[in-house]
């Protein structure tokens, strides 16, 4: 409804209230009438969801306070937030707001910070893989895309669902969608009706959404999670593709082996090898210090090299699977939880203690020595880094396979550089 006020002569107001196509009768108002209560009120509402939920933080410290919005002992240990995760348009919006109440809050006295917040994250949208159709300007015949070339067309959106992997259209669901769509034409190309694709913000408008409850039904929570952080890093824009979600589900299903043969569980008690102590404590420092910079990406492919590599070492070992659930169960909790009972914990993983890392099981004990002769790489030898010059020497002279390529002749000098290369002289 839109009010238009005109004043007129003397002490009256003409008002003409316009509602859709009718027009209300012209009505005469003395001024002297107007109390802002009954005729014309006043908008006294002036602070409406914006206010309220920009500093609803401060109350949430201390919300059963019945005495002021918030009590010292409350603030003086909260404070402020870690951390603040939002998107650009969000934080756009809600961020300005709240900023504003803190400082205002701080510069009255009653806040003791001036930023309510320590580290500001704006993530990156999920964008949709939008399909176009091509329409013949003022015709109803709907060309493929390797035809359109030369051709008026304008591009319309369809609903990504009617298009495969090979952005084959199925026409049939098209013409079943829209009744505008019922009598079209559409020309193939070798019997096929190909889409234009664009990366574009997903949204019902573009009909390129992906519906999450479809790719859980399929896939499972942990998958669709893990994937969603597996496509970049976090303040990127990063363009949805579903077909790329099968890689992350396989992870999941060979780190599922590692504790099951078919039905059987083949986790064991047995003390595991260095080599594989030596990939779980790489693999916890390496997504530790990622979690720690926000590069959960990273932390996804870390985890799909451990278990690569432990897979290669047909490592069951219950010391070395264990943790690696502990250290996966942020990224996947439903199925780090399913393990973990399986393990025989009562207990949730929840309450586990996050692993630690351990320096002493990634130190490199053994150097694998490129033996050269002459400058040519022959073989390599695998020697302890403890041994002097002199004992390598003795070592790598007294190696069948140097003899071999010495044939009985004394070498004229031995050139050892420890930790790196040993280069035979002949």
């Amino acid at each position: 409804m839109r009010n238009i006020y005109q004043p007129k002569t003397g002490s009256h107001l003409w008002a003409m209230q316009k509602i859709g196509l009718g027009t209300l009768p012209w009505l005469v108002v003395s001024l002297d009438e107007i109390d802002n209560e009954t005729i014309f009120p006043l908008e006294l509402n002036t602070m409406p969801g914006w206010a309220g939920s920009s500093w609803y933080f401060i109350r949430y410290m201390d919300a059963q306070n019945e005495e002021g919005f918030v009590g010292n002992r409350a603030l003086n240990y909260w404070q402020d937030v870690d951390l603040y995760l939002g998107g650009g348009e969000h934080a756009t919006g809600h961020l300005l707001y709240s900023r504003f109440w803190q400082k205002f809050l701080y510069d009255r006295g009653y806040l003791p910070v001036e930023e309510y917040a320590k580290k500001l994250i704006n993530q990156g949208m999920i964008l949709g893989n939008s399909a176009f159709i091509y329409r013949k300007k003022g015709t109803q015949d709907f060309i493929s895309k390797g035809l359109i070339k030369g051709q008026e067309v304008e591009p319309i959106h369809v609903d990504v669902s009617f298009v495969n992997s090979n952005n084959e259209l199925d026409i049939e669901k098209v013409k079943a969608w829209q009744k505008d769509f019922e009598q079209s034409n559409f020309i193939l190309e070798e019997g096929k009706y190909i889409v234009g694709r664009e990366v574009e913000k997903m949204s019902k408008s573009k009909y390129n959404v992906v519906n999450p409850d479809e790719i859980c039904e399929t896939y499972g929570a942990d998958t669709l999670r893990m994937y969603e952080m597996f496509l970049g890093p976090i303040e990127q824009d990063k363009p949805w593709n579903t077909a790329g979600i099968s890689g992350v589900h396989n992870f999941l299903k060979k780190t599922w082996r590692l504790f099951y043969d078919q039905e059987k569980l083949i986790v064991t008690n047995n003390k595991p090898s260095p080599e594989a102590y030596k990939i779980l404590h790489q693999t916890i420092k390496k997504v530790t210090d990622d979690i720690e910079r926000y590069s959960f990406n990273t932390c996804i492919s870390t985890f799909m090299i451990c278990v690569n590599e432990l897979s290669a070492l047909k490592c069951s070992n219950r010391e070395i699977l264990a943790p690696f659930i502990v250290l996966l169960s942020p990224f996947a909790p439903h199925f780090s939880e399913e393990l973990w009972s399986v393990l025989g914990h009562s207990k949730s993983i929840e309450f586990e203690p996050f692993p630690l890392f351990d320096p002493s099981h990634v130190t490199e004990t053994t150097k694998d020595y490129p033996v050269s002769f002459n400058g040519k790489m022959r073989f390599t030898l695998k020697l302890s880094l403890s041994l002097s010059i002199d004992e390598i020497k003795e070592i790598v002279i007294n190696e069948e396979r140097t003899q071999n390529q010495l044939q009985g002749n004394p070498p004229k000098k031995i050139i050892v550089v420890p930790g790196k290369i040993i280069n035979i002289v002949i």
